[in-house]
């Protein structure tokens, strides 16, 4: 019998000031997963979390976190940050699971790389996008989704600019509503991007009040590590994405 304690063991790269990628994780991973975490940085605690801030994560360096990520030899490494590679585009996000790939020895997975994939497996092309970034930041988010094979029909915001702190403290609730408010009749799925924005808890609710798949960083992500790994199993209570994520 193997000592391993899990058949299958995630490398979770998470921005420092995260406190929902983690948790979301624990609510949603089948017990066969071992979820193993470093913090990064690259960015200012304090300050609001504008396009230069999230472009500094995406190219600080990736060497150290790696190195003691390893340490656990993970079977795949995620990126745990959207848009940190969303605001410099398709391409580097693309570079960048590359070079992780190359440095671990393992899939690695980005955030970012997840929500198109996850996008994509629901079949359309037409969404609806809402987030807690700032304005400059969305409008990179439907660039990148415009370049990757989507239409961004409608697009929602929060009223103000709100910190690292301020994101992650957004109440279920308050997420459920700016999802809702990117709803529309001609879009076929919504999105919900930030990893640190407690979207996984209402992605049911908001299926059911919409009738449309929704797809949110956080189980984009752990869809995409289901099928890195090939484990079979059914995951419900998270949305269609997940509930189809081994077929």
């Amino acid at each position: 019998m193997s000592s391993r304690r899990g058949k299958f063991r995630i490398g979770l790269m998470v921005p420092f000031t995260n406190t929902n990628l983690e948790p979301d994780f624990a609510l949603m991973c089948p017990p066969e997963f071992m979820v193993h975490t470093v913090r990064m940085g690259g960015y200012e605690e304090e300050a609001i979390p504008g396009a230069d801030q999230m472009r500094g994560l995406g190219t600080s360096g990736l060497d150290e976190p790696l190195r003691l990520l390893n340490g656990a030899h993970p079977d795949v490494i995620v990126y745990g940050c959207t848009s940190a590679t969303l605001t410099h585009g398709p391409s580097f996000d693309q570079s960048l699971s590359e070079k992780m790939s190359a440095m671990s020895g393992c899939e690695a997975i980005t955030a970012a790389g997840a929500l198109v994939e996850g996008l994509r497996r629901t079949g359309v092309d037409r969404i609806g996008f809402a987030s807690p970034y700032v304005a400059e930041i969305n409008s990179l988010a439907v660039s990148y989704l415009e370049k990757s094979g989507f239409q961004v029909v409608s697009r929602a915001e929060v009223d103000s600019a709100l910190s690292n702190e301020g994101q992650g403290a957004m109440t279920p609730s308050e997420v459920f509503n700016l999802g809702l408010a990117a709803d529309r009749d001609d879009i076929g799925a919504i999105v919900l991007s930030c990893t640190d924005m407690r979207s996984v808890e209402i992605i049911d609710a908001l299926e059911k009040e919409t009738g449309k798949p929704v797809i949110t960083s956080n189980q984009a992500l752990l869809a995409a590590v289901i099928r890195a790994v090939s484990w079979k199993g059914q995951l419900h209570g998270f949305g269609r994405l997940l509930s189809t994520s081994t077929k």
